[in-house]
């Protein structure tokens, strides 16, 4: 399912513009991340495509549709929405989190808990850790079982709001492959919101890179925008000018090597020899 915001802005009671006058289609079947410092307004955005905000102006649709002429509700649980922190229910199983949404919606519990043994089988996860409490799970095995109960009604459309911003370098990476796979299996429309550009160029089809109000600074596939920055300020967030990304040529006694803006190697220079 396709995703347009058209001219959308959100100001917050306390006077804050969040969103300022933003238009962008997010194609169906895609990743399409949001990237920023915090404060730029890209959580607004996600959470205005399942109403959990509401836009000042503008609409958004999908698939052409307007999502405000649809339940909020209906609309919220035939959406998939992982969080940082998982937002798992500490009282409840990792089954019964998993199946939870499913049995709102009328799906009777035993086949609810069957299909969540199912996901857990999708996303990586142990079916003996079904009978376990939130509490007992690493972070990594909670933002899975997070990731489970987004799938668990077979959503057309997946939200991610930075999901592996409280887990540890090595589990978010494990966590960013295990992305990859599902997206690639799964063929969702997925909207991912992240602080970090390198995550952002790892899953996004499509990054959307975001200043204050969520302005658009640079839209595009993250070899478009590592190759043509639109502006300094785009060159300086994705360190194109400096750090991992401005690699430099190095002769040493073996070869060439690449070496990046704070003098790291991150590679060995191979000549096409075809």
């Amino acid at each position: 399912m396709a995703i347009e915001f058209r001219a959308v802005s959100k100001r917050f009671g306390d006077g804050t513009l969040a969103v300022d006058d933003f238009s962008l289609v997010i194609p169906a079947h895609k990743t399409t991340v949001f990237v920023g410092s915090s404060g730029c307004g890209k959580t607004t955005l996600l959470r205005m495509i399942n109403r959990l905000v509401e836009p000042t102006s503008g609409q958004i649709t999908i698939d052409d549709e307007p999502i405000a002429d649809r339940d909020p509700v209906k609309l919220r649980r035939g959406i998939g929405y992982v969080l940082q922190n998982a937002g798992l229910l500490p009282h409840f199983s990792v089954v019964d989190n998993i199946a939870t949404v499913p049995v709102l919606s009328g799906v009777p519990r035993a086949r609810a808990r069957q299909r969540a043994l199912e996901l857990m089988d999708v996303v990586g996860l142990d079916r003996g850790l079904a009978p376990r409490y939130p509490s007992q799970l690493s972070g990594g095995q909670q933002q899975r079982v997070g990731v489970a109960r987004a799938l668990a009604v077979d959503p057309n459309i997946l939200l991610m709001d930075e999901p592996f911003g409280a887990v540890d370098p090595i589990v978010r990476k494990e966590l960013q492959t295990e992305t990859l796979r599902l997206q690639e299996e799964l063929d969702k429309t997925v909207v991912f919101v992240t602080h970090d550009i390198d995550e952002a160029f790892l899953l996004g089809d499509q990054v959307v890179i975001l200043e204050k109000g969520a302005r658009i600074a640079q839209v595009g596939s993250p070899s478009e925008i590592i190759e043509n920055p639109a502006s300094a300020f785009v060159a300086e967030f994705i360190g194109a000018e400096r750090g991992a990304r401005a690699l430099h040529r190095k002769q040493t006694a073996h070869g060439i090597v690449l070496v990046d803006g704070v003098g790291r190697t991150q590679g060995v220079l191979v000549e096409d020899t075809a």
